[in-house]
């Protein structure tokens, strides 16, 4: 991953915001209390983080990711949050929260288009409902499956992800209501932009 990231992270966000649809509005629906805490598994260069740090003023804001690469984008990224935010190397299947981040749950958890890229992406989603704090919520945005969109556009996208190694999960909502199901936890669902993307929130 380092291999890939190490030159890629230099234009990563500029290229990444024509495709990675409803990034914006999961951060607006994060709804963050007041000093709640924030945890995005996979948080690559930082931007979504300081994205949320610059909505939600006293969150206190935690970062995973496995390559060390990206991480040093994150941490340039989170400069002006210097003091209330914290990123670290490590595996979103399985990591311990409290020796990484000195606290063992989060109000928020979120994986924004994380589990594509992830092989074991179900271990994640698991990971992240471990973290969360009770009362707290899990978000995820990542790819549908463009069921509304014309016929000959999934296609051509599935083929160009796959370039990047980035595989959407038809079954991410099945297995959201079944985690939603063994937590005791409701599981929301929104198709957005003719099904190029889902929304998923549990809590």
């Amino acid at each position: 991953m380092d291999a890939i990231y190490g030159w890629q992270r230099h234009f990563y966000d500029l290229t990444r915001k024509y495709y990675l649809l409803g990034r914006d509005r999961l951060i607006r629906d994060l709804d963050v209390p007041a000093e709640g805490s924030v945890l995005e598994l996979g948080c690559g260069t930082g931007r979504n983080l300081a994205a949320v740090g610059a909505r939600y003023r006293s969150a206190r804001l935690y970062g995973l990711d496995i390559s060390d690469e990206m991480l040093k984008s994150a941490r340039r990224n989170l400069r002006p949050m210097q003091g209330r935010s914290q990123v670290v190397q490590g595996d979103a299947t399985r990591f311990d929260a409290r020796a990484l981040f000195g606290r063992g749950s989060f109000e928020r958890v979120f994986l924004s288009y994380t589990l594509s890229m992830i092989p074991d992406w179900q271990a994640a989603i698991a990971a992240g409902l471990e973290a969360l704090a009770p009362g707290g919520r899990l978000h995820i945005v990542d790819f549908g499956q463009q069921r509304r969109l014309p016929s000959w556009f999934r296609p051509l996208l599935r083929g160009w992800l796959a370039r990047f190694d980035v595989t959407p999960r038809v079954d991410l909502l099945e297995q959201c209501e079944r985690l939603a199901a063994q937590h005791g936890l409701r599981c929301e669902v929104r198709s957005l932009y003719r099904d190029y993307a889902w929304s998923v929130t549990l809590g």
